[in-house]
């Protein structure tokens, strides 16, 4: 199965099971006999809708893989249309769409350059999730109330007992969209001046595995996240 999720400003177009729509609010209820969800193709352009296709997914319901193609409809803003935040509580609403906004939301990562006057760079060998195994700069994901700086900062000291109380400031943002999933990532990372010993870190031991200075030619080598990798190299192009 084949459907569209258009997005405008906030507001998303839903269909009930017969296709018919736009759903709005008022249509909401606690019964589950009219299910709304996402509008296939052929269904959008019997609404008179052009749109233009940003990215696909795919989703796995029921056994099934569900293909959902994110796009933009050509029209004025349609004031009617549900806001996508208002999908997650009603009953009535198809998992598939709230499946696919939720993906949509941006996960927000902050990371730190930590350099020395050698012109090293301090990374950390990963003991869990996706990077086991590899060197990692210091971060992670950001509190839900915290601007990118603090969780850098926050990070680094729980994942390496390192108290620092600022930042040279932001080296670079970058965003990536990782397709098979739909689900995007904001990477902001930090640089820091830091000339203190491997000896003076206490790592948190079911994180990380072990803590070095490298060149930094070396730590572009060895990173395997693309935020990382982006990041190292902007930093060393800041460095000519």
């Amino acid at each position: 199965m084949h459907v569209v999720y258009l997005e405008h400003d906030g507001k998303v177009l839903l269909v009930d099971q017969d296709g018919n729509g736009p759903m709005t609010k008022s249509m909401f209820s606690n019964s589950t006999e009219s299910m709304y969800r996402f509008p296939t193709v052929s269904e959008v352009l019997k609404l008179g809708i052009e749109f233009d296709e940003k990215s696909s997914f795919q989703i796995q319901y029921l056994s099934r893989g569900i293909q959902v193609t994110k796009a933009y409809p050509k029209i004025n803003w349609p004031e009617h249309w549900i806001w996508k935040d208002e999908v997650f509580l009603p009953v009535n609403v198809h998992v598939i769409v709230k499946e696919s906004i939720y993906r949509s939301v941006h996960r927000l990562v902050s990371k730190l350059i930590i350099h020395n006057q050698k012109n090293e760079v301090l990374m950390a060998k990963i003991n869990r999730g996706h990077f086991k195994g590899y060197w990692s700069l210091p971060g992670g994901y950001m509190d839900h109330d915290e601007h990118p700086e603090e969780g850098c900062l926050r990070e680094t000291f729980e994942e390496l007992g390192l108290k620092l109380q600022s930042t040279d400031g932001l080296e670079k943002i970058t965003q990536r969209v990782f397709h098979q999933e739909g689900i995007s990532f904001v990477s902001f990372t930090y640089s820091c001046e830091w000339n203190g010993e491997i000896t003076e870190l206490q790592p948190l031991e079911e994180e990380i595995e072990n803590v070095l200075w490298f060149p930094l030619s070396k730590a572009i080598s060895l990173a395997v996240s693309h935020f990382d990798i982006e990041a190292l190299q902007s930093f060393a192009e800041s460095k000519k």
